[in-house]
């Protein structure tokens, strides 16, 4: 499977505090690929690179086999729309209407007729299973169909990749599972490439096609669920036999 996304040997500091430090991950066109860590150690930083909000200081990211970390801010804005992005709340406008809310985009980049933006809002709203739902304020909503109507907004201009943050934060168990649904019909209905950052590591083990740890800005595993679950690098073991999925001994015992 060739990769849509690959980080290559990628540094980055602020001042004296080296966040990345060589990074090397890839994401699998047609993937979930989940990246676990404990906080502070570059998740955030190392999405941001991949979208290209910031630069490296050394080292490449390979966008569909483009290095945007030569290209110019000028090119970027073509670069990001393959990426459409899930916030941890969703990030829906309280103020306009679902249909507003998921026609945003539209409206801002495509300058489309208003009747075809209506059907493409509704042919979307329907693939993630939300039926008239299009007057609704995100008020009116539970929190598993705002995620949704979220998703609807972030693929609404049809990207390549979407990037989930922390989207299992706050949830319980049944609300987790709901999510993990909604990331793998994406993922089968839409055809998108998934990156979730992810504390969840239940959540992690059941959706994920390839699972990565950062770990003090490198990355220290990569491979399928049951590789990385396995692993015997003693953070690994540590980080996931802490969150209560992993090996049945503690680390340090095998």
């Amino acid at each position: 499977m060739s990769a849509i996304v690959s980080v290559r040997g990628v540094h980055k500091s602020f001042g004296d505090n080296h966040v990345l430090r060589g990074v090397d991950i890839d994401v699998d066109d047609g993937s979930i690929t989940v990246v676990i860590g404990p906080s502070g150690c570059g998740k955030s930083v190392l999405i941001k690179h991949m979208i290209g909000l910031l630069k490296p200081d050394a080292g490449a990211i390979l966008v569909d086999g483009d290095d945007i970390a030569k290209r110019s801010e000028r090119d970027m804005v073509w670069v990001r729309r393959k990426f459409g992005m899930l916030f941890q709340h969703a990030a829906l406008f309280d103020s306009m209407s679902v249909f507003d809310n998921v026609a945003f985009p539209l409206v801002e980049h495509a300058h489309l007729p208003r009747r075809k933006v209506a059907d493409m809002v509704s042919a979307r709203l329907n693939q993630l299973g939300l039926f008239g739902i299009e007057e609704k304020y995100p008020a009116e909503l539970s929190g598993g169909m705002r995620k949704r109507v979220g998703l609807a907004r972030a693929t609404i201009l049809d990207p390549k990749i979407v990037i989930y943050d922390e989207p299992m934060t706050g949830l319980d168990p049944i609300m987790c599972e709901n999510v993990e649904e909604m990331i793998l019909t994406a993922q089968r209905e839409l055809k998108v490439s998934s990156i979730v950052v992810s504390h969840d590591m239940a959540s992690t083990f059941r959706m994920a096609s390839k699972v990565a740890m950062l770990f003090e800005g490198k990355v220290l595993v990569q491979g399928p669920p049951e590789e990385v679950r396995n692993s015997r690098v003693e953070v690994v073991r540590r980080f996931i036999y802490l969150s209560g999925t992993g090996p049945l001994e503690p680390p340090g015992d095998a």
